[in-house]
């Protein structure tokens, strides 16, 4: 058997490459439409998947920046928030999170997590609610939505913006409203894994604010308005126009790839029951879109070992939450009790192979590699 035929048989835990191979050819239009206008940065292109992205999402602006992280620290800062204020999210998230309250110069106060759902707990909220609390941002982790019924009552009654965080939820939905939509503004990433992806960095902060909106977009850029003008110390955090034309080619097909995502998620619970792994729950009243399918066991080490040696990737998403990170931990403030839901989950989250292009034969595969795991265990 060659290396090629080898690397065949390895169902990887995400391909970035597949996604592009299924709309190869309206992404190689975009990128010769965008080197064909001579128009490299920002442009029409980049307005164009602006309107079409926030009108997608249900709000009216949407600005582009240069990643996910960005996006975050952009809408923090165009809040008003910086040095001396708090802003309430969860430890179990990806890093960046976290690094865009410090980058304002905000401290991030860290909540527990839901154990069915690994989103914030909003009855730890209101705990951790200081005069110096500017806002909540509730995680939509996993393409699982955060309570946000309960997380908006909170932030009416002591007076705090909430940013989502979408950056792993693109197309979700918490009862009829798209996840992004529900708060004050909301953060998306369109790192090459999302469920939106692009071909390298890219995010979006949307709003139906007009006011927000305009601050974001001059912060994008120095600070500057239309005529260059600066109106208070800004950044260099711009979409790209070729990103923008390949997000906007793959746009349209994006409830379809959810759709399959979830229909992919439907087998993986079918397959994995009366086993012992412990599949997700999905939060009532919500669209799950399923950017991760993470199981939960007690010997993950081994399961993933075993994975690997059937041929089949797996990842860890996150293994070790933010207040135990050097450089995010020290600088984060945590409640007396720490984080027991946190802690318990760390250490048993596995995430399975969950992209659109996967095949149901390969889904089954992985489903029999980890039941025979389970059976000799």
């Amino acid at each position: 058997m060659t290396a090629q035929s080898i690397d065949a048989c390895m169902i990887p835990w995400a391909s970035p490459a597949a996604q592009y191979r299924a709309r190869q050819a309206d992404i190689k239009a975009a990128v010769a439409r965008v080197l064909d206008s001579g128009v490299f940065v920002l442009g029409e292109e980049v307005e164009s998947f602006e309107r079409a992205f926030a009108a997608y999402c249900g709000v009216a602006h949407g600005i582009g920046v240069a990643s996910g992280t960005d996006a975050l620290e952009l809408a923090l800062r165009a809040l008003g928030i910086g040095p001396g204020d708090e802003v309430i999210t969860v430890s179990h998230t990806a890093v960046a999170t976290a690094a865009a309250v410090l980058a304002c110069g905000a401290t991030p106060v860290l909540v527990d997590v839901e154990a069915s759902y690994y989103t914030i707990d909003p009855s730890k909220i209101e705990a951790a609610i200081t005069p110096r609390t500017k806002a909540i941002v509730p995680v939509h982790l996993y393409g699982q939505a955060a309570d946000m019924d309960a997380v908006l009552a909170l932030a009416r009654a002591h007076e705090l913006r909430v940013i989502e965080d979408c950056a792993q939820s693109t197309g979700g939905r918490h009862g009829t409203h798209r996840l992004g939509s529900i708060g004050d503004v909301a953060c998306f990433s369109f790192y090459p894994t999302k469920n939106l992806g692009a071909i390298g960095d890219g995010g979006m902060v949307i709003t139906p604010d007009a006011d927000l909106a305009a601050r974001v977009r001059r912060l994008r850029q120095y600070g500057w308005d239309d005529a260059r003008k600066t109106h208070e110390l800004g950044r260099n955090s711009r979409l790209d126009p070729l990103q923008a034309a390949i997000l906007a080619a793959k746009l349209p097909h994006l409830d379809a790839d959810n759709a399959r995502r979830a229909a992919i998620a439907a087998r993986y619970d079918r397959g994995l029951a009366g086993t012992s792994f412990v599949v997700p729950a999905a939060r009532a009243a919500a669209t799950h879109v399923y950017h991760l399918y993470v199981v939960r066991c007690d010997d993950r080490s081994r399961v993933a070992a075993h994975l690997r040696a059937d041929r089949i990737g797996s990842a860890v998403h996150y293994a070790e939450p933010v207040h135990v990170q050097k450089g995010y931990g020290e600088k984060s403030v945590l409640p007396e009790q720490g984080l027991p839901v946190t802690s318990a989950i760390v250490d048993k989250i596995l995430s399975l192979p969950m992209y659109p292009q996967l095949t149901d034969a390969e889904v089954d595969r992985v489903v029999a590699s980890l039941r025979r795991y389970d059976h000799r265990g």
